[in-house]
């Protein structure tokens, strides 16, 4: 049990520091990853705007933040529950099943970010 948290900690710790040099780096150079998706069509994948979202979310400019990416900000509290769950699940038991309603949980996510995707590239 101690080997496993300790592994998860130091890969949760090291991608957290690329997530917040990463963040700083944007902001201070305006230098981003585009998104190809985008590049390629012109249009918005569901995940346009992450990296906006989570620099927003460092700076505590929740409304920015919301309006970069607003699925993905409306699922971020679930999915970090969710992920924390399995970690301890993992950290204590080793235990990397996902249960049928845990499943379920993960389709409906993807199934809301798909339909994000679509809905955002529609003009209304």
């Amino acid at each position: 049990m101690k080997n496993r948290a300790i592994k998860s900690f130091i890969i949760i710790g090291v991608l957290i520091i690329i997530g917040i040099l990463y963040g700083l780096f944007v902001m201070y150079t305006g230098i981003g990853i585009p998104c190809l998706f985008h590049l390629l069509t012109g249009l918005s994948c569901p995940g346009c705007g992450v990296s906006r979202m989570c620099i927003s979310l460092m700076k505590f400019d929740f409304k920015a933040a919301y309006n970069y990416n607003k699925m993905l900000f409306v699922l971020l509290p679930l999915l970090l529950v969710f992920f924390a769950y399995e970690l301890y699940k993992y950290i204590r038991y080793d235990d990397t099943k996902l249960t049928k309603v845990q499943s379920a949980i993960l389709y409906i996510v993807i199934a809301l970010l798909l339909f994000w995707g679509i809905i955002r590239n529609l003009s209304f």
